[in-house]
């Protein structure tokens, strides 16, 4: 094997062959240094003597099925210049790695489509090791987002697990990049990305959150001069689940065998956009009779209907004045719940009105929030909170498909 083939199979520049070796399947490729390419590994200077060696074994990118390895001998020296005693700089391994760089860049891409489990086990090495070229390299490419040029931002937290852990997660709705990652939820969890936005000097022009007032109140004290956008979908779910306690508390209060029958069961019905009722298992004609029990039932049911039409308007004027009629409307219906609910949305009005300014939501972090789900299936689970926060920032360059 000629001395070139070190640097075009494995990137190793600057060494002699010697000599290879076979035991139990691997390849082990022992090579030196010349004396004249010591140099020091502080200064870089070529005056030093050497002063005895230390034996290094690495593993390199395997060939065909082989597992292949480098020995070497890492010249200890005295560097004239710097009055010291170091050992002579490695290139192509880092200190204390087992493994050389080009077996890190294969493992990292061989990472990328298969679990960390069976890249381990393809390239025979533990897990622990698969997982540390994971995360130094996620590390270095989205360790720190730059936050210079946000522009239009989306604000949501994230269930992670059970006992109510959550991550709140902040994304880049331009660039579709998840920009930061904190613990827990609420605005305690934004403090540190605060602080690294005003330090970026980031011109943030508007903000996709739901109507927490722990969001209001932060977004308001951190970019007073950025447009608030209410989620909308967040709005129509808030609806949905006052609608839902609406139907049990009716349930409950039926005597009636008979009518309790025909409204047990209608939830998602009532949920259900009118145009998805399906025909065929006679939802809509199940939705009529149960509407027909209770006239407030009915009254809710069309207004959260009508609801929808606040964000389907043409313009910003149009949208006030729908907004304005449901308000109203919902005031006379002498329905405590719908009567609440009129209240909630007359608090927030320009912020639901602001959709018309810029047509933003926190939608594409329910994107984000399907591929953590899938992440999270494939690996089971993540013992390592820092790493997994790693993997959520990177994610906008992974791709899932079914195969097959």
């Amino acid at each position: 094997m000629s001395t070139s083939l070190l640097y075009n199979m494995f990137g190793i520049r600057g060494y002699e062959y010697r000599r290879v070796d076979y035991h139990e399947g691997s390849a082990c490729f022992t090579i030196e240094q010349p004396r004249e390419r010591y140099r020091c590994s502080e200064c870089g200077s070529p005056a030093v003597h050497a002063q005895g060696h230390k034996d290094r074994f690495v593993q390199t990118v395997p060939i065909g099925l082989k597992r292949t390895f480098i020995f070497l001998k890492v010249a200890r020296v005295i560097c004239f210049q710097c009055e010291h005693t170091r050992q002579v700089k490695v290139p192509f391994a880092d200190p204390r790695r087992t493994y050389t760089h080009s077996f890190e860049r294969y493992a990292w891409e061989l990472s990328k489509v298969t679990t960390i489990q069976d890249t381990a086990l393809h390239l025979g090495v533990s897990w622990d090791i698969i997982k540390d070229i994971q995360k130094r390299n996620l590390h270095r490419r989205f360790g720190r987002p730059k936050l210079k040029n946000l522009k239009e931002i989306a604000i949501d937290e994230i269930a992670i697990g059970k006992g109510h852990a959550y991550f709140t997660v902040v994304l880049d709705l331009r660039s579709g990049a998840v920009v930061y990652v904190g613990d827990g939820k609420g605005a305690d969890a934004l403090t540190a990305f605060w602080k690294r936005l005003h330090a970026a000097h980031a011109k943030v022009k508007a903000v996709a959150t739901d109507m927490s007032k722990a969001y209001i109140a932060a977004v308001r004290k951190n970019l007073p001069k950025a447009v608030h956008v209410f989620d909308h979908f967040h709005v129509i779910k808030l609806y949905n689940e006052k609608l839902s306690a609406f139907r049990r508390d009716l349930y409950r209060e039926l005597i009636d065998e008979g009518q309790r029958r025909i409204l047990k069961g209608t939830l998602w019905l009532l949920l259900k956009n009118p145009e998805n009722l399906d025909p065929l298992r006679n939802e809509k004609q199940r939705l009529e009779d149960a509407l027909k029990l209770n006239t407030p039932l009915t009254i809710a049911y069309y207004l959260k209907e009508d609801l929808r039409q606040i964000w389907r308007q043409t313009n910003k004027a149009n949208a006030r004045r729908v907004l304005e009629d449901w308000i109203r409307r919902a005031d006379a219906s002498g329905i405590p719940m719908l009567e609440k609910f009129a209240r909630t949305l007359e608090e927030h009005r320009d912020g639901i009105l602001a959709f018309y300014d810029y047509r933003i939501s926190t939608g594409p972090l329910e994107g984000i929030n399907n591929k953590i789900k899938t992440m999270k299936r494939q690996a089971y689970g993540f013992r390592d909170k820092e790493f997994f926060k790693l993997k959520i920032l990177g994610l906008h360059r992974t791709k899932y498909a079914l195969v097959g």
